[in-house]
C-alpha cells in the first residue's frame, strides 16, 4: 500500500493559479496510476486528472486546457497545476494512488476560488 500526503490548497481569486502536491511513500514501485479527484459540497467525488506509470494523462472535460497533472519520480510526488481557476473548481481535492490490488487516498486539501 501507499501513503499519500497532499499540500498546496488554499483560497484564490477567480482567474488565479494554485499547484497541488501529493507526496507518496510506501510501496511506490507498485503504483500503476496516480490521480486527483475532487468533491464539492453536496456532490459526488469526481476524477479530475490521472497520470499512468507510462506518463499518459487524462482529464475531465471541465478542466482541459486549464489543469496539468505531472509526476516527479525522483521525488515520488505528483502535481496538479491549476490555472484560470473558476468558482466552480471549489472543492476538497484528493490524491489517489492505484496499484494491482489497492486504491489509496490522501487526506484531502481544500481549494476555494472566490468570484
Amino acid at each position: 500500500q501507499v501513503q499519500l500526503v497532499e499540500s498546496g490548497g488554499g483560497l484564490v481569486q477567480a482567474g488565479g493559479s494554485l499547484r497541488l502536491s501529493c507526496a507518496a511513500s510506501g510501496s511506490i514501485f507498485s503504483i500503476n496510476a496516480m490521480g486527483w479527484y475532487r468533491q464539492a459540497p453536496g456532490k459526488q467525488r469526481e476524477l479530475v486528472a490521472v497520470i499512468s506509470s507510462s506518463g499518459s494523462t487524462n482529464y475531465v472535460d471541465s478542466v482541459k486546457g486549464r489543469f496539468t497533472i505531472s509526476r516527479d519520480y525522483a521525488k515520488n510526488t505528483v502535481y496538479l497545476q491549476m490555472n484560470s481557476l473558476k468558482p466552480e473548481d471549489t472543492a476538497v481535492y484528493y490524491c489517489n494512488a492505484r496499484g494491482p490490488r489497492y486504491s489509496d487516498w490522501g487526506q484531502g486539501t481544500q481549494v476555494t476560488v472566490s468570484s
